[in-house]
């Protein structure tokens, strides 16, 4: 089955910020890391970044699948953003964009960036999240100890 973004998200009603989808998205905006935002970018990350670590190929049809997938997620993104300002939970920083930073800072690594770059509202929020002081506190650290 292939997967849209309106199994996501019913794209007529998303021009109203007070709509369901997009209140219950900002409620829980962990969750759609969790399931929807995770899966396809850990694909990734494995696929394009520790697989060349350890001098292993990437499997381009793993690569392939995950692209799709995390296209239609930026695509809800994209939309959800329209009517929202700021982060994914509203005008502050909340866990549910922190949980997308440790993904994002290893997928802006790779050529999986272009992905974003048809998603304006998206590009920049990923720009605001990894240019925070605290996570770049968090990559010198964690380049500091691997």
């Amino acid at each position: 089955m292939k997967v849209t973004s309106e199994m996501y998200l019913n794209t007529s009603q998303i021009s109203n910020s007070q709509h369901q989808n997009y209140k219950e998205w900002r409620q829980h905006g962990s969750d759609v890391e969790d399931h929807h935002f995770s899966p396809p970018a850990s694909k990734l990350i494995t696929e394009l970044v520790e697989k060349p670590k350890l001098g292993l190929t990437p499997d381009e049809a793993v690569v392939a699948e995950a692209k799709s997938e995390l296209t239609v997620v930026l695509d809800v993104y994209q939309r959800l953003k329209k009517t929202s300002s700021g982060f994914l939970g509203g005008d502050k920083f909340t866990s549910a964009d922190l949980t997308h930073s440790p993904n994002l800072h290893y997928l802006m690594g790779t050529p999986i960036r272009e992905l974003f770059e048809p998603f304006s509202l998206l590009s920049s929020w990923c720009k605001e999240l990894l240019t925070r002081p605290a996570w770049a506190k968090v990559v010198d650290l964690v380049r500091k100890h691997t």
